[in-house]
Order: structure tokens, then C-alpha cells, then sequence
């Protein structure tokens, strides 16, 4: 029985180890900061040059889950493809864009070309956290 029972045990102690270590909490070991968190489009208005194409040449598509952010952040390990859970949204968004120099601890959240949306998320602080 002692045969089975402690590799068993084992087995569920590295499995639940590795959903703490996968999800964004205080247990494993994650990098968190509290950000100004806006919003924008893939429109010609709000972009340089070809507005589907990030600064990292990355295809922008509407509906995926991407952010820009500002340059201050890439010294922090927030660079291209860097997963970042952002406190009261679901999923992670992937880095996927880098905003304008003059911006400071602050994101940007991609709302594909729905303007609209866009502009009723409006500008809030929220809580990021990535490794």
C-alpha cells in the first residue's frame, strides 16, 4: 500500500506545484506592478504606416489578446511575446507592440478596430503581473 500511496502523493504535490508556479499569485515567483492601462485600435489614424503591423513586425489580427507597452517596461523583462496577466481581465495577453517614448508604467490594450470600445474602456490602474 505505502508502495502506491507515496508515489501518488508525490505526483499530486507536482502537479498542484505546477498550477501555482503557471498562475499569477504571491505564492510562485512573479513580477507584479501596478500600471496605467488604456486602449487602442489597428486604424491608420492611431498607427505609423501599415496599422496591422506592430513595432516588433508582428501581425496585429482583431480579436487576439495583445498589449503595447511603454518602453520603460522592456528594461523589466516585458518584451516581445512576455505573457502578462492584467488584475481583472481573464487569460494572458501577450506583448506584442511597443508604444511611443514619451509614455511611462503604462500599457496599452488591443481592441482589434473597434473604436468605439476602445474608447468606453477609457483609462484605468490596474495590477500586471508576468515572469
Amino acid at each position: 500500500m505505502k508502495r502506491v500511496l507515496i508515489p501518488l502523493l508525490i505526483g499530486c504535490l507536482l502537479i498542484l506545484l505546477g498550477y501555482v508556479m503557471s498562475q499569477p499569485n504571491r505564492l510562485a515567483f512573479w513580477n507584479s506592478m501596478e500600471v496605467t492601462v488604456t486602449a487602442y485600435n489597428s486604424t491608420r489614424a492611431q498607427t505609423d504606416g501599415n496599422p496591422r503591423r506592430a513595432a516588433w513586425n508582428n501581425r496585429l489580427k482583431p480579436g487576439m489578446k495583445a498589449i503595447a507597452v511603454s518602453r520603460d517596461l522592456l528594461k523589466l523583462g516585458l518584451d516581445n511575446h512576455t505573457k502578462v496577466w492584467i488584475e481583472g481581465f481573464d487569460g494572458p495577453y501577450l506583448v506584442k507592440d511597443k508604444m511611443n517614448r514619451r509614455y511611462r508604467r503604462r500599457i496599452d490594450v488591443y481592441f482589434g478596430q473597434d473604436v468605439s470600445a476602445a474608447r468606453e474602456f477609457g483609462r484605468r490602474k490596474a495590477r500586471i503581473y508576468w515572469r
